[in-house]
């Protein structure tokens, strides 16, 4: 790797991680809305 593509990769971390969490989350909002339609009211 070149220094350049090191300090673009740096950069790029924190947005994957908040990316990746922001996934995370919506994943496990659609999961609570499958159960709760699942369940017969």
């Amino acid at each position: 790797m070149e220094a350049s593509e090191v300090k673009e990769y740096r950069q790029l971390q924190p947005e994957n991680a908040r990316l990746k969490r922001l996934l995370a989350e919506r994943d496990l909002e659609i999961d609570v809305m499958k159960e709760v339609l699942a369940k017969k009211w």
